[in-house]
C-alpha cells in the first residue's frame, strides 16, 4: 500500500476481463491503491490466479469469479459471489472485450453480434447491475475502457470499432444520468499497448506503430492502469464524462 492510499477510503473495485494485460494492471494498480479487488475472467482461469497473486502481493484482499459479460445472469451471479465475499462494488472497470477482425463484407453476423454484445453489451451488463448500490451509497467510479479505434476507426475492425465508440455514448449518458448521485462515468481510451494481443502480431505492425505514435512507442499496461486507478479514486471526483487518452499522441485531435 502505498503512503498516499493508507488515509484514502478503502473500497471495493470490480474489474471485468482482469486475467491479464490492462485488467490485470488495473486490478494491480486499485489494489496498491488499498482496494479490496474482484476481477471476472471468462476462460483463463491461470491468468486470474496470476492476477490474484499480484493483488496479494500489493497488500490487498482479492476474489476471482468466471462470468460471461455478454450474459446478463452470468453478471448477476458474479456480483452477488463479489458481494458476498467482498462487499458492494463502488468501482467498476469494464475491460473485458473480444476481437473477432474481419474485412467489412466478409464479416460475418456472428462476428458482428459476438463483438458487440461483449465489448459493449457486457458493459451496460456490469453497470446496470452495479448502479442501483451506487446510488444508494451515493458514490461510484464507472470507468469504460475503449480504444483510439473507438475514435479514429481501423480497416478490418467494423464491429471492434463500433463497439468501442459505442462505450463512449454509453458512458457519458451514464454520466449525466447518475451525476447527482454522487456517481462518476469515465472512458479510457488506449492505443498501442503492449499485451498477448499486440505481442502475436507481426513485426512490419509494432515499427508502423512505433512511427506512427508520436511518443514512439508502444504503451504499457501499468500505464493505462494507472490511469484508470486514478479516475476510480477519491480525488477524481470532479471528472466525469470524460475520455482519457493513453495512446502516446496518437489519437490527437480526436
Amino acid at each position: 500500500m502505498s503512503a498516499t492510499s493508507s488515509s484514502a477510503t478503502t473500497r471495493v473495485a470490480f474489474v471485468t476481463g482482469g486475467s491479464r494485460g490492462i485488467g490485470r494492471a488495473a486490478a494491480v494498480s486499485l489494489a496498491e491503491a488499498g482496494h479490496r479487488v474482484a476481477i471476472c475472467f471468462s476462460s483463463d482461469k491461470d491468468g486470474a490466479e496470476d492476477t490474484l497473486t499480484a493483488i496479494r502481493a500489493a497488500g490487498s484482499e482479492g476474489l476471482a469469479v468466471q462470468a460471461d459479460v455478454a450474459d446478463a445472469e452470468s453478471v448477476d451471479a458474479a456480483f452477488k459471489e463479489i458481494e458476498a465475499a467482498l462487499g458492494t462494488v463502488e468501482l467498476l472497470v469494464n475491460n473485458a472485450g473480444i476481437t473477432r477482425d474481419g474485412l467489412l463484407m466478409r464479416m460475418s453476423d456472428a462476428q458482428w453480434g459476438d463483438v458487440i454484445q461483449t465489448n459493449l453489451t457486457g458493459a451496460f451488463h456490469t453497470i446496470r447491475r452495479a448502479t442501483p448500490k451506487m446510488m444508494k451509497g451515493r458514490f461510484g467510479r464507472i470507468v469504460n475502457v475503449s480504444s483510439v479505434s473507438g475514435q479514429t476507426g481501423q480497416a478490418g475492425q467494423a464491429n471492434y470499432s463500433a463497439a468501442k465508440a459505442g462505450l463512449v455514448g454509453l458512458t457519458r449518458a451514464v454520466a449525466r444520468e447518475l451525476a447527482s448521485r454522487g456517481i462518476t462515468a469515465n472512458i479510457v481510451a488506449p492505443g498501442p499497448i503492449v499485451t498477448a494481443m499486440t505481442e502475436g502480431l507481426p513485426d512490419d505492425w509494432r515499427s508502423w506503430a512505433e512511427q506512427t505514435v508520436p511518443l514512439g512507442r508502444l504503451g504499457t499496461p501499468e500505464e493505462v492502469g494507472g490511469v484508470i486507478a486514478f479516475l476510480c479514486s477519491d480525488i477524481a471526483g470532479y471528472v466525469t464524462g470524460a475520455l482519457v487518452p493513453v495512446d502516446g499522441g496518437l489519437g490527437m485531435g480526436h
